[in-house]
């Protein structure tokens, strides 16, 4: 589109749009719209840029931009806008407009949120009103405008959908960037106390003479460092934290016992009337009162002279047992994600049921309302339980059930007066819904299989499948069944050697069709990739043999045997391939000479010492691998000064206690470690031994 064409679009559809918008008639822009000659991408360009252009002028009169924005989405349903034209208008205009003046327009949007969710508004949509709300949170401050950032947060909340996964917390992580920073050095405190003209060595004092509780920097460190067990509650399952937070919790529930609040009394205005006595009648506070008097903080301060105050406030009393109360509930539930070694102990539950009666007796005690507080406490933490058990399930999405019409019922009557509330969207638009076919009874179907010799069974698909083969033994013994490669042909083929579970894949085999799995071989070896290799050359070579003799079986035969004869050699045969098989059974087994080769080496210390230093600083590593606990590996470094004695002591005690000790495992060892200089050294070590001990024996 040229851009003379599209300036003539604009300025037509903007005149256009402020007599529709003047007359609150959109058929008059219908009437422009569909008379001008351009194509419809043109067409909804301009007149996009024509609401964007007047929205502008109109920044300071809200009525006028909340009845403009419900003029672009009725532009928007007779398709002369495209859908996302009303979120777009209300980015710019709050992008345009002051933070008071933004939080007036959000109410247009919190009172339309049925409007974004239709399905029409609601594809197109979704990203820019989250991008739009973002925007919005970004430009507000947490602690000034608490309320209008809660109303942002629950206005997504309705419009997404639960299962929304990105507005959902799947593998319950905590934000641990929350840090509570707080506190100053006592000598900093006491050059305060000094300074403000008191005595350092006199604790703060808080209430009546009567209920006085004494805060000291103790105190007030304890306080404070409960916000890290809050901000993480893991750290509650290490058994050295779990003693810090229970100490800590003691002293400031015991702190909050000490020192009980009184009811809040207005004070001597013009609303209370003197009494004959002369003080003003006191009344307590109307929940109206106390609810618009009410100040939200999203985080308190923590300067230490603040906390005596902090205190004698109901409102952070009462946060901060709250708080309690959700890392109570978080530690005795059943949490998906949890590590298996996030387990209470029978004493740390029973310390937290008994902790958790004295919060909710401290809740009651706060006033204003507090047994109210309390039970609207409890009742939100067990709707919390229900939430918590649906993201156990996996987060499944809610949907209404659908309206669903009996088989035997005519579609009158009481079925379908029962079905009629709660009919689906697309049957409740006056019309009759649309009538079921009526299925054949079950027994003419079964019937009807029965006589073509076949069985029914309810499915189309798993009939199909079951009459395959009816005789289910039959099937399972089919040939077409063994998926079973021969152990040759499985070791022999390159493109398996690729596969990372070839290995595991082969030894399984060889298990099951060759006796080679069972046997010793006097060769060691190290990888089970030389091991296979082995195998498949003994099969091979047996296979070879089996055949020559077979051969010279056959030339060595009379060739008039009678029958009878060559029945008793052919008896004779099985006799001998069966002690063949037995003979070759134990030629694979170990002579008393071959097992002196193969038995475990004697390694003496000397030998050992000259191992240690190839294997080094890493004999930690090999230590845990041997299974070797930490304080078994601080005892080697204690009893030991250098290195190489440290890992020399490892390796003797392993050699002297272990069954399993041997070079032979101890380079095989090494090679998983990835160690492979020490293992070159362990097989040099090998091969001396060996050839010594092959000259002795000679």
């Amino acid at each position: 589109m040229s851009s003379s064409n599209f300036l003539v679009l604009l300025k037509t559809f903007t005149e256009s749009l402020e007599r529709a918008f003047t007359a609150n008639d959109i058929e008059l822009l219908k009437t422009d719209y569909d008379a001008a000659r351009a194509s419809d991408n043109d067409k909804k360009t301009a007149l996009h840029q024509a609401f964007r252009d007047m929205l502008l002028t109109k920044t300071q009169d809200i009525p006028a931009i909340e009845g403009f924005i419900s003029f672009a989405v009725n532009s928007c349903r007779r398709d002369m806008t495209v859908a996302t034209m009303p979120v777009v208008l209300l980015g710019d205009i709050f992008d345009a407009v002051t933070l008071d003046r933004a939080e007036q327009i959000f109410t247009y949007v919190e009172n339309n949120v049925a409007i974004w969710k239709e399905e029409f508004f609601f594809t197109a949509c979704k990203h820019n009103l989250l991008r739009m709300c973002n925007d919005l949170l970004r430009r507000l401050s947490r602690s000034q405008n608490t309320v209008f950032c809660g109303r942002i947060l629950l206005f997504l909340a309705k419009f997404f959908p639960f299962s929304e996964r990105s507005g959902l917390n799947i593998i319950s992580e905590f934000n641990l960037e929350n840090i509570t920073e707080y506190g100053m050095d006592a000598n900093e405190m006491i050059v305060e106390q000094l300074s403000a003209g008191t005595d350092p060595e006199v604790e703060a004092e808080v209430g009546t003479e009567e209920n006085k509780l004494k805060i000291d920097y103790n105190l007030y460190c304890k306080f404070w460092a409960l916000q890290d067990f809050f901000r993480n509650p893991n750290q509650c399952y290490n058994k050295v934290q779990w003693k810090t937070f229970a100490t800590h919790a003691g002293s400031v529930l015991s702190a909050f016992s000490s020192f009980k609040l009184e009811e809040h009394r207005p004070s001597n205005t013009s609303t209370s009337k003197p009494s004959a006595e002369g003080p003003a009648a006191v009344c307590p506070m109307e929940e109206d009162q106390i609810r618009e008097a009410g100040h939200f903080f999203a985080k308190f301060l923590t300067n230490p002279k603040l906390l005596s105050l902090q205190l004698s406030d109901s409102n952070f009393r009462r946060s901060v047992l709250v708080q309690f109360l959700i890392l109570f509930q978080y530690l005795n539930s059943t949490v998906k994600f949890k590590a298996e070694t996030h387990v209470l102990t029978t004493a740390q539950g029973d310390w937290l049921k008994e902790t958790e009666t004295l919060v909710y007796r401290l809740i009651e005690e706060s006033p204003p309302n507090g047994k109210k507080f309390a039970d609207t406490a409890r009742h939100m933490l067990m709707r919390e339980e229900l939430w918590n058990s649906w993201k156990n399930e996996g987060c499944k999405e809610f949907k209404r059930p659908e309206a669903v019409l009996d088989e035997g019922s005519s579609g009158t009557g009481t079925a379908s007066g029962a079905t009629s509330s709660s009919a689906t969207p697309a049957s409740s638009g006056g019309g009759r819904p649309p009538a079921k076919r009526l299925r054949r009874p079950l027994g003419d179907l079964i019937r009807e299989s029965t006589k073509q010799g076949k069985f029914y069974m309810g499915n189309p698909e798993i009939t199909r499948l079951w009459n395959l083969c009816p005789d289910n033994l039959q099937a399972c013994k089919g040939t077409d069944r063994n998926f079973l490669p021969s152990l040759e042909t499985y070791l022999e083929n390159p493109k398996e050697k690729q596969d990372p579970s070839f290995e595991w894949r082969a030894l399984r085999l060889l298990a099951r069709q060759s006796p080679h799995f069972f046997t010793l071989f006097n060769t060691p070896c190290y990888k089970v990739s030389d091991y296979l290799d082995s195998v498949r050359k003994k099969i091979q070579k047996d296979k070879l043999d089996s055949k020559l003799e077979h051969a010279i079986q056959e030339e060595t035969a009379p060739a008039n045997a009678e029958p009878a004869e060559a029945e008793g050699e052919g008896l004779v045969g099985d006799e001998e391939n069966e002690q063949m098989d037995s003979e070759l059974l134990k030629t694979e087994q170990l002579t008393p000479e071959d097992k002196n080769t193969h038995k475990t080496l004697a390694v003496s210390k000397e030998q050992l010492s000259e191992l240690a230093p190839s294997i080094g600083r890493d004999w930690k590593k090999l230590a845990t691998k041997l299974g070797y606990s930490a304080d078994e590996i601080q005892y080697f470094e204690s009893e030991n000064a250098t290195v190489a004695d440290q890992c020399c002591h490892l390796l003797t005690l392993w050699f002297d206690d272990d069954m399993d000790a041997s070079l032979d495992n101890l380079a095989y060892i090494l090679e998983g470690l990835e160690m492979m200089s020490a293992a070159d050294a362990v097989k040099q070590m090998i091969t001396l031994l060996s050839d010594k001990v092959e000259e002795v024996s000679e």
